[in-house]
């Protein structure tokens, strides 16, 4: 048995490293069945993160308790995606434990760096949110609030990206191939979830009717539980995962008959429940995977739930003084009906009464300002696979609108616009409706977001809860996104201010002096030249292409969308390319563009993207009388390890989505954290980065959310901007020409369609001109570095309230009413 006490010292002494040594050897014999002496680097690995989860355990155990003694109110964040990233090299760091491990294994002959690669990352998530709920885990571990994360276990994450021939391809991405060291799987952690069958009524024994749900379907959910450290490791919270099981191995009937495949297909269908992240919803297969998935972690989230809650306390009155439920977007919001049907079906509970308890449990954080991507359901499928749901939708519906009749008598057309039901489109569940008037609260995830989100896609709802709506804008973990991911900009802040900044990014205000100080910047600009040198070469490693680490880096990394107009950068560099060719003597600094994300495996036109960026680079790249001055470059799977490896070396943050379209984005803060100046419009979090940093030290191009409204009531003609602009022209004839793709001319045709002929929803044209004119003046800065790197740390001694805890603090001061344990 490993002992904290055996390497616990951030300064480790002899006894410490050979404690450490031992367990290591230990976990080799006792866990992994091995000899040392025959070991590889995975053997390693894996005895490591067993010994590093045994430290974990202990504090873990503690943390569990102490939220037992005190009776604390506990959050729980319910998610589809958890973005977690590699978890060895966090955990170290927020243990402060790093030291003794790398002596230890230096002392073997291994190197920290090179067993941490071996880690498989888990990719149970697409983007922002599951990265965002990786972060508020870190978050409330290190504030020591009782938060406990709820998810699917999926088997296989968010496929692995890979670029053939300029296209993107997906493969599998099976993370769970040489196991997972981190998790508990907890046999004993088991519970059955329902679906299909029929809601009966019944009468209950005092005579009152009740529905009872009939001849139904069973999968099983078994629960697998990964610690979650905070920073300094002495609170330890817990991520429960929930894998499908099926409630029977086989049919032994058709077994016994020769039919092997029948008798186990029961089976393969309850397992393909937890088989795979986000299954393509184009087709009607996917679509009843996709709620299937929804549900099933929901039901056995809150089964668990109510099952500690129910151990202690006798009244579900208390429920909502003991549990607070934090939906994250729109995805587990049916938890609102299930709530309710375990209330009034299974424990008896008046309707009137069970919808109180349910209100003050929930609240709901909203992610979309995108009418299309605000989920529904069809009212036939819902009711297929979750009939007494459906019923208990529809009372929702009823009482709800029977009390906006009262409220606002007459208006039929507000009624139509706030019911949960869509009649417009085929009857349809409109399950956003359904976790607003289920929760508490509302909060939107930046100010102009939730500004928009109560005078746009839910200003009825405002109206009719006026209290209900705030805004508590996104936050990113410092633990990993600056002091593990950016050794070199941590070690010297650390070295100007201290060590505190880690858990109080605020302190980051410390730095603002250093700006004006000329040996600080000239060391501020050597720790950014080291990671832009240090991502080139493991580029060029991995890809097999050079960038130059002396020109800047500019950097769009995200999810590939239309609305974030990567096509929008294409057409700069373009432009840029064109300018260079015309005139070869220009002062232009030289510049390599990169840009990283995966596109939804059926969103054509996103991958149609990823393919103009993989040919426009191999066209100017290639070109000799340009490529020493611009590059441009696509990263292939882009996920949480590339983005710590890349975000350090970023000097231009571009965050250039249409004004009123991004919710917030985390990225922007992430970069802006490590030392990027932002060019972006004023959409999400772009604002408030820009009100903190100053306007005076971010790049702002583009049309404000109230202008392109205005534009667009003027009808928005395209063309205008086509025909009068003859860069832009010149940029969108070469790309619709096939000058980037001679080997099929029409290939980027649709590109081009979507903008001229299509209308250009995303008003990339109208930008355009400003974008360019922006992107001269980020020019001008770089040829002066010093005035650079003083508005650099500026960003990042200002950047403090982009920390994740404060957005942990705002949610359990203003939602929650969880207060830290008592230590």
């Amino acid at each position: 048995m490993t002992t904290e006490e055996d390497f616990s010292s951030s300064t480790p002494d002899e006894r410490n490293i050979a404690g450490l040594e031992r367990a290591l050897v230990n976990k080799f014999f006792y866990v992994l069945g091995k000899d040392p002496v025959d070991a590889t680097q995975q053997d390693w690995f894996q005895a490591l993160a067993y010994v590093v989860r045994e430290l974990l355990t202990a504090h873990w155990m503690e943390s569990m308790r102490s939220y037992y003694l005190q009776d604390a109110k506990r959050v729980y964040y319910l998610s589809m995606e958890f973005l977690m990233g590699r978890t060895l090299g966090n955990a170290l760091l927020n243990m402060q434990s790093c030291d003794a491990f790398h002596k230890a294994l230096e002392n073997i002959g291994l190197r920290l760096e090179e067993i941490g690669e071996w880690e498989a990352e888990a990719g149970l998530g697409n983007g922002g949110l599951g990265r965002l709920a990786a972060c508020f885990l870190d978050s409330l571990a290190t504030l020591h609030m009782p938060g406990f994360g709820y998810g699917i276990r999926y088997e296989f994450g968010m496929f692995a990206q890979q670029i053939e021939d300029g296209w993107q391809v997906e493969h599998p991405d099976n993370w769970l191939r040489l196991g997972n060291p981190w998790e508990y799987p907890r046999t004993d952690v088991i519970y059955r979830v329902q679906f299909q069958g029929h809601a009966a009524q019944v009468m209950d024994a005092q005579g009152k009717p009740r529905y009872e749900w009939r001849e139904a379907e069973d999968v099983l959910a078994m629960a697998y539980d990964t610690p979650i450290p905070g920073y300094g490791g002495k609170t330890v919270n817990n991520l429960r995962l929930w894998s499908a099981k099926a409630s029977q191995d086989f049919d032994l009937r058709y077994f016994n008959e020769g039919n092997y495949i029948r008798a186990v297909e029961q089976k393969t269908q309850s397992e393909n429940l937890s088989k795979v992240l986000y299954p393509d919803d184009t087709t009607q297969m996917g679509r009843e995977l996709r709620l299937r998935q929804e549900y099933f972690f929901v039901s056995a989230t809150l089964q668990d739930i109510l099952a500690h809650f129910t151990a202690d306390h006798d009244s579900f009155d208390d429920l909502p003084d003991e549990v607070a439920i934090q939906l994250n977007d729109t995805h587990p919001s049916i938890a609102i009906a299930e709530l309710m049907r375990i209330l009034v079906d299974e424990h008896g509970l008046e309707w009137a009464q069970a919808w109180d308890i349910t209100g003050r449990t929930f609240a709901y954080t909203n992610h979309t300002l995108l009418p299309e991507a605000l989920e529904t359901w069809s009212v036939n499928l819902m009711g297929r696979l979750l009939p007494r749901h459906l019923l208990i939708i529809f009372e929702i519906n009823r009482r709800f609108l029977a009390d906006v009749s009262r409220h606002f008598p007459g208006d039929m057309d507000l009624i139509r616009r706030v019911s949960l039901i869509d009649e417009e489109h085929g009857q349809r569940v409109r399950m956003s409706h359904l976790a607003i008037v289920g929760s508490h609260k509302v909060n939107g995830v930046a100010k102009l977001h939730s500004h928009l989100m109560q005078t746009t896609i839910f200003r009825d709802f405002a109206r009719i809860f006026p209290d209900r709506f705030i805004n508590i804008t996104n936050g990113v973990t410092p633990r990993r996104w600056l002091n593990q991911a950016n050794r070199g900009l941590s070690g010297l802040i650390t070295e100007a201010i201290g060590p505190e900044w880690i858990s109080d990014l605020e302190r980051l205000r410390g730095l603002e002096p250093f700006a004006e100080d000329i040996g600080f910047r000239h060391r501020f600009l050597e720790v950014k030249f080291d990671n832009k040198q240090c991502w080139a070469e493991s580029f060029l490693a991995a890809q097999g292409e050079e960038v130059n680490p002396i020109s800047l880096f500019d950097v769009q990394i995200k999810r590939i969308h239309e609305y974030k107009r990567q096509l929008l950068n294409i057409l700069h560099v373009i432009t840029r390319y064109n300018r260079l060719r015309n005139d070869p003597a220009s002062a232009m600094p030289g510049r390599t563009v990169i840009i990283g994300g995966k596109a939804a495996p059926g969103y054509r036109m996103a991958k149609l993207i990823i393919k103009l960026i993989n040919d426009v680079g191999r066209v100017i790249n290639h070109d000799p009388a340009v490529n020493a001055r611009l590059r441009l470059v696509f990263l292939p799977d882009y996920n949480v390890s590339r983005a710590m490896e890349l975000i350090p070396a970023v000097e231009l943050s571009e965050q250039i989505s249409t004004a009123g379209t991004e919710a917030s984005g985390t990225s922007n803060m992430k970069m802006a954290m490590n030392g990027a100046l932002t060019i972006g419009t004023l959409d999400g979090a772009n604002i408030e980065i820009r009100d903190e940093v100053g306007e005076e030290n971010f790049f702002l191009f583009g049309h404000t959310a109230a202008e392109l409204a205005e534009l667009r009531n003027r009808t928005y003609n395209p063309w205008d901007y086509y025909h009068g602009n003859p860069e832009l022209k010149a940029a969108l004839d070469m790309i619709a020409s096939g000058y980037f793709s001679p080997d099929d001319p029409g290939r980027f045709q649709p590109l081009f369609d979507s903008l001229l002929l299509g209308g250009d929803r995303y008003a990339l044209l109208a930008d355009y001109a400003s974008y360019v004119a922006c992107q001269e003046a980020v020019d001008r800065l770089y040829g002066h570095q010093e005035a650079w790197a003083r508005k650099a740390i500026l960003n990042v001694a200002r950047s403090g309230v982009f920390s994740s805890d404060r957005a942990i603090q705002a949610y359990a001061s203003e939602v929650w009413g969880v207060k830290p344990r008592s230590s």
